[in-house]
C-alpha cells in the first residue's frame, strides 16, 4: 500500500508527516533497520526551536519597553533588529562585530516571520538530525548561516538581514544532495520533495521581497556539505572525529556569538 498517497489523501501532507512515512516504509524494507540513519533524538533542533523563541521573546519584551507592543511583536524597526543581533556588515567590518554572523539567525522580523521559520525548522530538522547526528546537523547548520550571509556582503551590504531561512535553505540543499548519493526510491522521493520546496520557497521569496541571497548561500553550502558528507557506516566511523571537531567549533561560535548579544545589551543597559 502506499502510505504516503494515503496520508496526502486524507491532508497529513505535510513534510514531517512524509518524511516519517518514507522513513517507516525504508525500514520495513530493511528488515526494521535504518542502513544509513544515526537514530536517536533531535536534541540540536530543540536546542535551536528553544533559543530562537527565547531571543524573539528577549527582542519584543525591549521593544514593549521602548516602542510599543505592535511594532515590536509584528513590525519590528530596523534598530530594534540590529541591536536584537541582526546582521548588518558596516558594523561588522567597521567595529569588528563578526558574532553578527551567526546571531542574525537567531533574529526575526515579526511574529510571522519567526513562525514561519520555525515551523519548517521543526518540520525538516528532527528527520534529518536523525539520519545524520546531531553533530552533522549543528555543523551543516551553522555553516550555512555563515556562507548564507557572506553572500549577502557582495549582494547588498548595507541591507539589515535577520532569520533563520539561509539555514534552513542550507538544510534543504543538504538533503537534495546527501538523499540523491543515497539513492533508492525513498531517498530519491525525499531528495525530489526538497527540491521542489527549494524551488517553490525561491519564486515566493522574489515574489515578497525576501532575502534570496542568504536563501542561495545557505542552499549552495548544504549542497556542498551533502556531496561530501559519508553515508556508508565505514565512511561516517572514519570521519567521525573530524565531524565532531567541527560540530564543537561550531557550538562554541553560536554560544559565543549568542553571548555577544547578551553581552551588548548589559553594556546599553538592556
Amino acid at each position: 500500500m502506499d502510505w504516503k498517497r494515503f496520508f496526502d489523501s486524507i491532508g497529513l501532507n505535510g513534510t514531517r508527516w512524509q518524511w516519517k512515512i518514507m522513513l517507516w516504509q525504508r525500514k520495513l524494507k530493511q528488515g526494521g533497520h535504518s542502513t544509513h540513519g544515526y537514530g536517536g533524538s533531535a536534541m540540536a533542533t530543540n536546542i535551536l526551536l528553544i533559543l530562537n523563541l527565547a531571543f524573539f521573546t528577549a527582542m519584543v519584551l525591549r521593544g514593549i519597553f521602548y516602542g510599543g507592543v505592535f511594532n515590536a511583536l509584528l513590525h519590528p524597526g530596523s534598530e530594534l533588529l540590529v541591536i536584537s543581533g541582526g546582521q548588518w556588515w558596516p558594523w561588522v567590518l567597521e567595529h569588528h562585530q563578526w558574532w553578527r554572523c551567526i546571531s542574525y539567525a537567531f533574529t526575526h522580523a515579526g511574529l510571522i516571520h519567526i513562525g514561519f521559520n520555525m515551523m519548517v525548522l521543526y518540520q525538516i530538522g528532527p528527520q534529518l538530525e536523525r539520519e545524520i547526528g546531531s553533530a552533522g546537523f549543528i555543523s551543516v547548520y551553522v555553516l550555512c548561516t555563515v556562507c548564507a550571509t557572506l553572500l549577502g556582503l557582495f549582494w547588498h551590504p548595507d541591507i539589515v538581514v535577520v532569520g533563520a531561512s539561509g539555514a534552513l535553505f542550507g538544510l534543504i540543499g543538504f538533503s537534495i544532495s546527501y538523499f540523491h548519493r543515497v539513492g533508492g526510491q525513498y531517498a530519491l522521493a525525499q531528495r525530489d520533495f526538497m527540491l521542489k520546496w527549494a524551488l517553490f520557497a525561491f519564486v515566493f521569496g522574489f515574489m515578497v521581497g525576501a532575502d534570496n541571497a542568504a536563501h542561495l548561500g545557505g542552499a549552495l553550502c548544504g549542497l556542498a556539505c551533502g556531496a561530501l558528507f559519508p553515508i556508508t557506516v565505514r565512511g561516517r566511523q572514519n570521519w567521525r572525529v573530524p565531524i565532531n571537531v567541527v560540530a564543537i567549533i561550531c557550538t562554541v561560535a553560536t554560544g559565543a556569538s549568542l553571548a555577544m548579544v547578551v553581552a551588548s545589551w548589559v553594556a546599553n543597559h538592556v
